[in-house]
């Protein structure tokens, strides 16, 4: 999720942010998005080098078919499609910025990061409703491959949804 927040918040202001590179007539600026998306993508891949090197020192035994790879292939599209339509949209509605951010807020209660959608099972609209928030699909699939150690692929039917 913090990927997704710093792609999503870095890549809406890019085009904003490096305005004087978007004013040069020989400069393609779609790459302006894509350069905060690996930006984001760098810190993600630090604290995934921290997790395996704790694997590695014997900690948490990490599963062979950890997901990680997988899961990331899904995800950047969506974050891809998500910054292109916001970082167009900021330059005519420059409050989208501030929207953004009250969303992502909100959304990290809406995902379960920190609870599991488990505790709502007698709540089966609840649920439904929780499923509707496509970070609900990342953020399980994580935690399934790195806690449960249930691969990507026995949830194919999340993986056509999302």
């Amino acid at each position: 999720m913090v990927f997704f927040q710093d792609a999503l918040n870095g890549g809406t202001n890019a085009l904003i942010e490096y305005n004087y590179l978007v004013k040069k007539v020989v400069f393609k600026i779609s790459i302006l998005p894509i350069v905060k998306i690996i930006s984001a993508l760098s810190c993600m891949f630090l604290c995934g080098l921290c997790t395996d090197l704790m694997c590695m020192l014997r900690i948490y035994t990490k599963p062979l078919y950890t997901a990680d790879h997988l899961l990331l292939c899904l995800h950047l599209p969506f974050v891809l499609g998500l910054v292109y339509a916001t970082s167009a949209i900021v330059i005519f509605f420059r409050d989208l910025t501030q929207i953004i951010s009250i969303f992502l807020q909100v959304g990290v209660w809406l995902t379960p990061i920190m609870w599991d959608i488990n505790m709502l099972s007698s709540h089966p609209w609840l649920i439904k409703l929780f499923k509707l928030n496509p970070m609900y699909y990342v953020v399980t699939g994580y935690r399934d491959s790195m806690l449960g150690h249930i691969g990507i692929w026995n949830h194919a039917s999340w993986t056509i949804y999302f």
